[in-house]
């Protein structure tokens, strides 16, 4: 039998060899379908361990302007869902794919038929950030049946009770938003880091990734430094693919700055 998504991603962690493990974001379809093609192959040749692949959406409240226009680049361009699911199964037998996506992308096709169609694509989970956990028990139940992780968020802002509850029902991993706000490059915020994951550690039992606002190699190895299991790079590498430059060499950079000493 195959492994499950949910065993794929806890396998990618265990065994990045890494301080923790890279899983750079792209946006599928940008800047066309077949660039985010090449610059998801080239990501798993520079050493990333999980992916993160958006499906853009036109009112991506989780997203900062360097995201939200290349969800909007990608729709102007006819880019699809399925598209997305197809870019993911062109990778998704060498690396883990964690969809990033919202509730109307599944709840317009019906959760079942959008989880099948994940599945089949052989995409190991999804993020869903405007999901409140009140409202995601049944696509957390479909996902589990199918052996996908929906991988919830948790903020700096998150109560220590409702954090306990949403960390028991993590699958995956637990993705911890290191700012308040949307995502985006930024010059600090990384001192309150250390505590932040030590408390979101505490509330589950799987890893946890830092997101929002890790844009160089020093920030991603200060995340990791400060206990996390996991740094998620996005805006950034966005950013470098719209302006055409090698995204395959700056994750490398990444990876290298997250290599065991």
């Amino acid at each position: 039998m195959s492994a499950s998504g949910v065993e794929r991603i806890a396998g990618a962690f265990a065994g990045s060899g890494k301080r923790a493990a890279l899983m750079p974001y792209m946006m599928g379809g940008y800047p066309d379908l077949e660039r985010s093609a090449e610059i998801a192959a080239a990501s798993v040749d520079a050493g990333a361990d999980l992916i993160e692949l958006g499906i853009p959406f036109s009112d991506p409240l989780a997203d900062g302007p360097v995201i939200h226009a290349a969800a909007t680049a990608a729709l102007a361009g006819g880019v699809t869902a399925g598209d997305v699911i197809e870019l993911a199964a062109s990778v998704s037998d060498r690396i883990p794919v964690v969809v990033m996506t919202y509730a109307n992308t599944i709840l317009i096709p019906g959760v079942e038929p959008f989880l099948d169609r994940l599945a089949g694509a052989g995409i190991a989970g999804l993020i869903v950030p405007d999901l409140p956990y009140e409202e995601g028990a049944q696509i957390a139940a479909a996902a589990a049946a199918r052996g996908l992780a929906l991988v919830p968020l948790v903020a700096p802002t998150t109560t220590g009770g409702r954090l306990e509850m949403i960390g028991a029902r993590a699958r995956g991993f637990l993705y911890l938003v290191s700012v308040v706000g949307t995502t985006g490059e930024r010059a600090s915020g990384q001192a309150s880091l250390l505590p932040m994951i030590a408390r979101a550690k505490q509330a589950t039992e799987v890893p946890v990734a830092v997101g929002f606002g890790i844009s160089t190699p020093e920030q991603a190895a200060a995340a990791a430094a400060a206990g996390a299991d996991g740094v998620i790079i996005g805006s950034r590498l966005v950013r470098a693919a719209g302006e055409g430059d090698d995204v395959g060499a700056l994750i490398a950079e990444f990876a290298t700055a997250l290599e065991v000493a």
